[in-house]
């Protein structure tokens, strides 16, 4: 039975369509209102407010957090720099990965590893007595995401912390009415953004003070299904969607490597010895089998298929993570694994893993589509992630 985050008194009483889904184990709501598209649209032109309680938390200390966290990471946690958030991955010792996240280093020996699925026993397994201890604080710290052009103005509003300077993927420490909180620019909307942490017993105060001050530049409170359509159109992974975790994998071709999700520019090889350095050395000079792509479909060739029989596109109005075959030449050559129209581009997006000889931009290639229960396909081109890239993200 899920349980309730620390929010959940707020995020209840707003939550005007009882549409809830389980995230983790928590409550999360799909969407407040009678749809997404108005969380969505906050995300893109105000600001949405999303409870992101539910990711695994994991605080790292000791003299050797450095070391031991380079050891299990595909990054190298020694260049982390203090007050710097970096994203990374881990993997098996045949460099299939494991999860992704973020690591967080807060203070001098002292590191916050977030991720999408349970990690803490993977941690502990590769202690090996050093000197360092790993602590599950995922039920101990809540978080709130403010996501969107007009967080930044929110956070200033709200927080004694200096905004202005605190620049993409850093962390900084303050106090919003009173609370105690660490404030990353990180998120998970590919814009401009921010994740608010602190501990639970603060979160209603927190939760007050954010919503509160962030009326005069029209917060919303947003769902998960606002969040897929954007992290989508950002190029963002999504476990068990667009990869699979390797130790839940019950068959290899199930399983993939960094390379093969688009996460090979946070493999730092050229170091000391980590988990599935070998292997993925091995893959990166022979080359990967899959790539994960972006695909844009033709709409008007879709358009025209549907015209045959009387009817528009039916696409739906959020997010979809059903599979779908992607062929060439009568061939399957790969599979949508996330997919959704765009608000924002007006364009109907995929992501897509693909064998690598054709995820070349440009490629073109076609999509399985069902039309009153008959098959079809509809082209759709390889094309460049992510697909929405504002510049005031990073500005």
């Amino acid at each position: 039975m899920p349980e309730p985050t620390p929010f959940h008194e707020r995020t209840a009483a707003l939550c005007k369509s009882y549409r809830w889904k389980e995230w983790a184990g928590y409550h999360a709501v799909s969407f407040y209102d009678v749809c997404h598209s108005t969380e969505y649209m906050a995300f893109r032109h105000s600001a949405g407010l999303l409870d992101v309680t539910p990711l695994f938390k994991y605080d790292v200390r000791g003299k050797d957090a450095a070391a031991f966290l380079s050891r299990i990471m595909a990054r190298n946690v020694h260049k982390i720099k203090p007050n710097q958030v970096s994203y990374s991955c881990w993997t098996d010792g045949e460099g299939k990965i494991l999860d992704d996240g973020t690591v967080m280093h807060l203070d001098e020996d002292f590191y916050r590893v977030t991720a999408a699925a349970p990690t803490y026993d993977w941690l502990a397994r590769h202690v090996r007595g050093a000197a360092v201890t790993v602590e599950d604080v995922t039920a101990k710290i809540c978080a709130l995401a403010v996501q969107g052009p007009q967080s930044k103005n929110i956070l200033k509003a709200v927080s004694d912390a200096d905004i202005d300077a605190l620049k993409f993927f850093r962390a900084t420490a303050g106090k919003i009415d009173g609370v105690p909180v660490t404030i990353t620019r990180t998120g998970y909307t590919g814009d401009l953004g921010y994740e608010i942490w602190t501990k639970n017993e603060h979160a209603l105060k927190l939760y007050d003070a954010v919503y509160g001050g962030g009326r005069d530049y029209g917060i919303r409170p947003a769902g998960l299904d606002a969040l897929d359509i954007a992290r989508i159109e950002a190029g963002f992974i999504l476990a068990e969607i667009d990869y699979f975790c390797a130790k839940d994998c019950l068959i290899e071709s199930r399983k993939s490597s960094p390379y093969e999700i688009g996460l090979g520019w946070t493999v730092q090889l050229e170091r000391g010895p980590f988990i599935g350095q070998a292997a993925l050395a091995r893959e990166k000079e022979e080359g990967s089998r899959w790539s994960l792509v972006g695909l844009e479909m033709d709409w008007e060739e879709l358009e025209s298929l549907c015209e045959r029989y009387n009817l528009p596109p039916q696409l739906g109005s959020g997010a979809s993570r059903a599979g779908l075959p992607i062929y060439s030449g009568g061939e399957q050559v790969g599979k949508v694994t996330s997919s959704t129209f765009s608000p924002i581009l007006k364009k109907y997006i995929a992501l897509a893993s693909l064998r690598s000889e054709y995820a070349e931009l440009g490629t073109e290639v076609q999509l399985e589509y069902t039309v009153e229960y008959e098959r079809h396909t509809i082209t759709a081109r390889v094309v460049k992630t992510p697909f929405f890239d504002p510049e005031r993200k990073k500005k």
